[in-house]
């Protein structure tokens, strides 16, 4: 068979570690960013303190605990076992692209989870369900904690649009470019 007769090789994907680890930071940022929002507006903005509340900021605080340690196992695998190189198609300032919104991405999803943890040490607010307490990282200081609260919030919506550029850049390259960069990640979606 000659060169131009044969199938291209299939583009690298991420092994399926990485990929079930991505698949579960995704699952759990996209329910808590929008949780966050519901239970802080509960909260601060109806001034309603109950049961359910309560439940809302546990599961949050518990669900970002979480996180902060997936997202760090993960990202140590990511830099012991390294990804697949590039998709071959993209030009250089895609990749550039990709790059940097994977990097910032993976610092905010540290960043924020670490930040809530320090503004509920502040405040101080370390109770999960009445079961047990988070380790407080810093002493009470009910102002600092509004402070860190508010820019913990800011960088979970910064951190929110970032999702939704990485997603809306996926959906294009699968849809539109109909190259291998989603299969990367959903090796399943079968050939070109």
């Amino acid at each position: 068979m000659t060169q131009a007769n044969r199938e291209p090789s299939p583009a690298p994907v991420y092994s399926a570690a990485a990929r079930h680890m991505h698949w579960v930071t995704a699952a759990v940022v996209l329910a808590m960013i929008p949780a966050g929002l519901a239970m802080t507006y509960r909260g601060n903005t109806l001034n309603i303190w109950d049961g359910l509340t309560n439940a809302m900021y546990s599961s949050h605080k518990l669900l970002g605990f979480l996180v902060l340690w997936l997202v760090a196992g993960r990202l140590a695998y990511r830099l012991l076992k390294g990804a697949p190189p590039d998709e071959p198609t993209l030009l250089w300032w895609q990749k550039a692209g990709s790059h940097l919104v994977h990097w910032l991405l993976y610092g905010l999803l540290l960043v924020v989870p670490l930040l809530g943890w320090v503004g509920v040490s502040l405040y101080p607010s370390l109770t999960v369900f009445g079961l047990f307490n988070l380790p407080a990282l810093a002493a009470p200081n009910e102002d600092l904690a509004k402070v860190v609260l508010d820019i913990h919030g800011t960088l979970a919506i910064v951190m929110g649009l970032l999702v939704c550029a990485h997603v809306g850049a996926a959906l294009y390259h699968h849809l539109i470019r109909k190259d291998g960069v989603l299969r990367r990640m959903l090796p399943g979606l079968g050939p070109r």
